[in-house]
């Protein structure tokens, strides 16, 4: 074992760094800290890993003092935590000098195979001076378990699918300058591309790739996600409730989900199950990142618990995946796009309903910033649309003085009707490329 760990620690070293897209994440910048890189399965953890290996590199670290190392290895089987606690030894052994520098990284991709490896890695961070990054699968290294197991000493770094700026760089077409000083031809092809983008989504393997093998592909993630990541994980014994209930979730994109709801429905079927197992089996499925939830604001802990919450899929393209249409719904995957990029930005999101009875999708806030009230739209050109949309962010921005009020269109032409004062109206594709306010 500790010749093939030889073996490894040179590999590791010797090897080049490999081309990536560059992501948009940013990482917590406290010291002392290990980073804990999860997201949902094949949305490019490893990537990002070497992206961190690749930038520190760029700013003079050695290649030396930078060890990336793959432990979901079949070469690897049966490795123990006191391995690593030798391979370390025999890093410093090879490189005595970089003991203590502050340059030195460790990345231990898929470190949850290794048994034992919290205490390793509590003790790496108690006596080293190296930075620390981890990252592993979500069935067995989720946020919550990275918390207890590390003691306060990890943070999470949490990796989606491509956005849509990603997106665009991946295939080399990355807008070189701001939406208002863009060519007619160069903003009708951004347009385009945003609206393929709601379709093929940011999954890195589904892009460039025609429809039938998209499919295919997008449905065998969530698959494994649910297999592996909740009923293997979870020992499930009886999945069907579990399946049921993805397929409703993903199928309803931007929809209230009320398990009090599904469970009478559930019922109906013939098909008995607890309440409290739906709740859990809710759960389980955001804690393995394939959906996110959005509970109403409310001052009332009581009142947001009791009220539905909107369901939203991590990627826009398992939306047509499991719409009964099989189409593109373009309204529900804007809307799902939309509150990716505000939690990518670091904003708490919840949805607002007004003394009036109107709906408004997002209230957003984040410390050292205005809170957001955003209403997404595919098109306010027809007047009772754009009354019926007005209407609920004004009620809105009145409970909100602070908020900005947004009104984001996939159409990129403005309204025909002017917008009434506080509220602002841009095009969605112009405010997921703006620049992170990070």
């Amino acid at each position: 074992m500790r010749e093939m760990l030889r073996l490894k620690l040179a590999e590791a070293l010797g090897g080049p760094v490999p081309g990536f897209t560059r992501r948009d994440v940013r990482l917590p910048r406290v010291p002392g800290k290990a980073l804990a890189v999860i997201g949902v399965r094949r949305s490019g953890k490893t990537t990002y890993l070497w992206q961190c290996l690749g930038e520190r590199l760029a700013a003079g670290a050695p290649r030396e003092a930078l060890l990336l190392l793959g432990l979901e290895d079949d070469r690897l089987a049966g490795t123990q935590a006191a391995d690593l606690a030798w391979l370390v030894e025999e890093y410093f052994r090879d490189y005595p000098a970089l003991r203590g520098d502050p340059r030195v990284t460790f990345f231990f991709d898929e470190v949850h195979t290794v048994p034992g490896w919290e205490r390793f890695v509590r003790r790496l961070i108690d006596t080293e001076k190296a930075s620390l990054f981890l990252s592993g699968s979500s069935a067995r290294l989720l946020s919550r378990e990275v918390a207890t197991s590390m003691r306060g000493r990890s943070l999470e770094v949490l990796i989606y699918p491509f956005s849509f700026r990603e997106a665009l760089r991946h295939a080399g077409v990355e807008p070189e300058a701001a939406w208002k000083r863009l060519t007619a031809r160069r903003r009708s092809d951004l347009d385009h591309r945003l609206r393929r983008y709601l379709t093929v989504g940011g999954f890195p393997e589904a892009q460039g790739i025609d429809e039938r093998d998209r499919t295919a592909l997008l449905r065998s993630y969530v698959d494994v996600v649910v297999l592996r990541d909740v009923i293997e994980r979870h020992a499930v014994s009886n999945p069907l409730p579990l399946r049921r209930l993805q397929r409703h979730l993903l199928a309803s994109p931007a929809g209230l989900f009320s398990v009090q709801k599904f469970y009478a429905r559930l019922r109906s079927q013939g098909l008995a199950v607890a309440k409290d197992t739906l709740h859990a089996y809710l759960g389980f499925l955001e804690d393995a990142c394939l959906i996110r939830s959005v509970s109403l604001h409310t001052a009332s802990e009581r009142q947001r618990m009791v009220h539905p919450r909107k369901i939203y899929p991590v990627d826009p393209g398992l939306i047509p995946i499991y719409e009964s249409s099989g189409r593109p719904n373009l309204g529900h995957a804007l809307e799902t796009v939309v509150l990716l990029e505000l939690e990518r930005r670091g904003y708490e999101v919840s949805y607002i309903r007004t003394a009036e009875r109107y709906e408004v999708d997002f209230l957003a806030s984040t410390p050292g910033r205005p809170p957001l009230l955003i209403q997404v739209s595919v098109d306010v050109h027809e007047p009772e649309t754009f009354q019926r949309e007005v209407r609920a962010l004004a009620a809105a921005a009145r409970m909100h003085p602070r908020a900005q009020a947004l009104l984001l269109t996939l159409e990129s032409t403005p309204p025909q009707q002017s917008v009434p004062s506080p509220l602002q109206w841009r095009w969605a594709g112009d405010w997921l490329l703006a620049a992170s306010e990070d």
